[in-house]
């Protein structure tokens, strides 16, 4: 009988000590069961958008650590939604006219040509933001909206992004906002930080096109420039700088390109330090060596971990 006991303690004892090993190890690994969706352009050696290529071809990184894809679409099988952002500040007035007649041909291509899914919704920012049009497939009523507006003091772009973030969380399909402005955030009570996060959790592309009044830098507004770059690289987007009608609606064009050769690459985040930062830096590497993949540079996750694991 004692020596019974005595087995039983060693027992427990080992079960004791492995559990202890299995919560340790545990607790150096972050699980997290969030989607992380990733909307993927790709090109090759020549800048031509590559549209054919399948699952095996992506490897995904996150915080360094390799994934296992989850699901891959191909573009023309995932709806649109697509925020227009339209800067009516008194810098813009002067381009107002042909800025909107050539939203009107990206609205009606965007309606008419695409998936049967896609909608679009409408915003105008000046020193407020005004949501014209929540989403909606009806291009007549878009587009009457945009002939009512008219430009006024203070620009609130970063508002804009916010609050166009927030509509676009929690919709299906893909979540793009286009931006057409001339750069500047004068009047907005979000801060940049806001408007990147707010556009990493909705999961949204930002495509600013940048309508730049004067040509030489004085003047203009270079540091609101390159918060248009960071935006747009940081989504996986891209900046577009028209000089007059037909280079913007050549802009739209490429855009539209864009979202009609996008992949949909998506992962539950696995075996990520429990240490890694806030921000997880995200990498989509491809097997053939001429291809570059843009897709955006990481999402928002859990706080570091302080000695447990995240679940």
């Amino acid at each position: 009988m004692g020596r019974f006991r005595h087995k039983s303690a060693l027992v427990a004892a080992s079960a004791i000590a492995i559990g202890i090993a299995i919560g340790i190890a545990k607790a150096q690994i972050k699980v997290d069961v969030k989607l992380v969706r990733l909307l993927v352009s790709v090109k090759d050696a020549k800048g031509q958008l590559v549209g054919s290529l399948e699952k095996p071809d992506f490897t995904v990184y996150d915080t360094g650590v390799k994934q296992d894809i989850a699901i891959f679409e191909h573009h023309t099988e995932v709806p649109l939604s697509v925020s227009l952002l339209i800067d009516t500040s008194g810098s813009t007035a002067t381009n107002l006219r042909y800025e909107t007649t050539s939203v009107e041909k990206f609205l009606r291509a965007l309606l008419r040509e695409g998936n049967p899914g896609d909608s679009a919704a409408l915003y105008a920012f000046d020193d407020e933001v005004t949501r014209l049009n929540a989403f909606t497939r009806r291009e007549q009523r878009l587009i009457d909206s945009l002939k009512e507006l008219r430009g006024k003091a203070g620009t609130s772009f970063y508002d804009a992004i916010h609050l166009a973030s927030r509509d676009l969380a929690g919709r299906d399909g893909r979540h793009v906002i286009v931006a057409v402005t001339d750069g500047g955030d004068t009047t907005s009570v979000k801060k940049y930080a806001d408007a990147f996060e707010s556009a990493q959790n909705a999961d949204a592309i930002i495509y600013p096109i940048l309508v730049i009044p004067i040509t030489n830098d004085a003047g203009r507004n270079l540091g609101g420039e390159r918060a248009l770059e960071t935006l747009a690289s940081g989504t996986g987007g891209r900046v577009f700088q028209p000089m007059g009608a037909g280079e913007l609606d050549d802009a739209f064009t490429q855009i539209l390109r864009d979202l009609r050769t996008q992949y949909l690459v998506a992962y539950y985040p696995r075996n990520v330090p429990a240490d890694a930062p806030r921000f997880h830096l995200v990498k989509v590497e491809l097997g053939r060596k001429d291809l570059r993949a843009t897709t955006r540079t990481g999402y928002y996750g859990d706080a570091p971990l302080t000695g447990k694991a995240s679940r």
